[in-house]
């Protein structure tokens, strides 16, 4: 019965995104209920499930997209984007930068939480299409695709693990076997899918990509620019390191893991950013940076979360979440292409 009810659940919400053309946001929470009342869930409790899943989930993304956004336009705007998205289009060629960006964001994809590589990566993105003159799509799809995959398929993100959890699976083994279908999968619905959309004309949009020319000598090293921007992952990475290896009484534990969370490194490496692009050999100033930081705040789209209603309602609902978590999550996108 739950698996019933969640499907009839998932049919619902394509339904109303997909046919009635309603807002997704409106149509999560109206399957949230859904899935709530069919499953015998309290009213109220059906509420609170709601708000639980989606007030906690918009808390950290708030924190994660605010800081990730001023991070990325300060790298964008100071040229360390332009310096990485040359280097790769030289390495790899105008014709393979799709396969670049798939593989760049497989990697980042296993060590990192989907939103974190989102914000990271996607400055990147756009100026690679600008720069090698190539439709959004061809290096868009590959970067999606890599990382909804790594997010859906292996440990330690959330649904992998839950699942793991519930299963009493051996982590090592879900990620071995997760490996074995993510590399093909990311292959096949990155670059090779890429190429159904190449007459589709997918802008980059304006506010999310620096126009400016930039003298390269006066920019940091590729070395200096890809160490810059993948500072959140190293501190995260030590962070881990730390949770795994030192007693969790130490001091040190307590510092190392503290400045491994998402949020906290993302605050660091903002700091760094403005260092390295701005303060550093008196590029830009403070006022300059700040000017920047209210730009990227002002372009900073909203995000949204769905159904803790389910995992409240019944934990066998975890083991089919993980092949449901792809399809929910391209659903809103299929519909903006089709209307």
């Amino acid at each position: 019965m739950p698996l019933i009810v969640l499907t009839l659940g998932i049919v619902l919400l394509f339904l109303l995104i997909i046919v009635f053309k309603l807002n997704a946001f409106l149509s999560l929470i109206l399957s949230a209920i859904f899935v709530g009342v069919f499953q015998g869930m309290e009213p109220l409790t059906i509420v609170k499930s709601i708000e639980s899943g989606l007030g906690g989930t918009l808390g950290h993304l708030a924190i994660i997209i605010g800081l990730g956004a001023i991070f990325g336009k300060i790298i964008s705007e100071g040229g360390g984007a332009h310096r990485i998205a040359r280097s790769l289009i030289n390495n790899f060629g105008e014709k393979r930068v799709g396969w670049a960006i798939c593989l760049a964001s497989f990697v980042l994809g296993i060590i990192l939480f989907f939103e974190v590589t989102f914000i990271l990566l996607i400055p990147i993105v756009y100026t690679v299409a600008v720069e090698a003159r190539v439709k959004l799509l061809k290096v868009g799809i590959p970067f999606l695709a890599a990382i909804s995959i790594t997010h859906c398929f292996l440990p330690p993100h959330p649904g992998p693990t839950a699942i793991s959890s519930v299963l009493g699976a051996n982590l090592g083994v879900v990620l071995a076997y997760g490996l074995i279908l993510a590399i093909p999968a990311s292959v096949i619905f990155g670059p090779l899918f890429s190429r159904l959309y190449k007459n589709w004309d997918v802008e980059v949009p304006d506010h999310l990509v620096t126009k400016a020319e930039f003298n390269m000598d006066e920019v940091p090293s590729f070395a200096t620019c890809v160490l810059t921007t993948l500072s959140p992952v190293i501190l995260i990475l030590i962070g881990v390191i730390a949770e795994y290896t030192l007693p969790k009484t130490s001091t040190i534990y307590k510092i190392l893991t503290f400045i491994g969370n998402a949020d906290i490194s993302l605050l660091i490496s903002l700091f760094i950013a403005v260092y390295v692009f701005g303060l550093r050999k008196k590029r830009k100033t403070i006022p300059q940076l700040m000017k920047i930081a209210e730009e990227a705040l002002i372009s900073m789209g909203g995000l949204y979360s769905f159904l803790e209603a389910v995992v409240h309602s019944n934990k066998l609902l975890l083991i089919v979440e993980w092949p449901i978590t792809l399809l929910i999550s391209q659903v809103d996108g299929i519909s903006h292409h089709l209307y």
